[in-house]
């Protein structure tokens, strides 16, 4: 690979893009899914390859907007199903962000059960009812992680398969 070339530069640099959102989805310190789109973004704009590189961009495009819908909907209607309200979820969300700058990486996960953990504690005044709220919320939590990781890979799939065309 000739650094020297734009476009392998290019290539280069949008391949890291998506590997950092990648990582990003997995550990929620980046905008995973966001970032991976951008990278293919970037290289439909400036790499070689003609219209070929239009198409795989409007596919990943649709991969990012369908793995962003499907990352609320489908979990949000289980803890909904499971009686979890939304104010506990925002409570676990802010005692997330507290938790990522106190305990860096692993905070922003111990906040989150913490904070829907107290949230239920609250609302149901039963430490014992409190904690299968909690698993249903840590379940959505995983469930949505998934469906952005699945999302993920397939903008980077797409994408080389992109490459390999154009």
């Amino acid at each position: 690979m000739d650094l020297a070339d734009t476009n392998s530069t290019v290539t280069l640099l949008c391949g890291l893009a998506i590997a950092a959102g990648i990582v990003g989805v997995i550990v929620p310190v980046l905008p995973g899914l966001l970032l991976c789109w951008l990278g293919v973004l970037v290289w439909a704009i400036f790499a070689d390859g003609g219209w070929p590189k239009w198409v795989v961009f409007a596919v990943v495009t649709g991969f990012a907007v369908a793995g962003t819908v499907v990352k609320y909907l489908w979990p949000g209607r289980n803890l909904k199903r499971s009686g979890v309200p939304n104010t506990t979820l925002l409570c676990g969300g802010a005692l997330a962000l507290v938790g990522f700058f106190v305990v860096p990486l692993v905070g922003l996960v111990l906040g989150f059960v913490l904070g829907v953990w107290l949230a239920e504690r609250v609302r149901l005044n039963d430490t014992r009812l409190a904690w299968p709220s909690t698993k249903h919320a840590l379940k959505a939590a995983g469930l949505s992680m998934l469906i952005e990781l699945a999302a993920a890979l397939a903008i980077a799939a797409v994408w080389g398969a992109g490459l390999a065309v154009a």
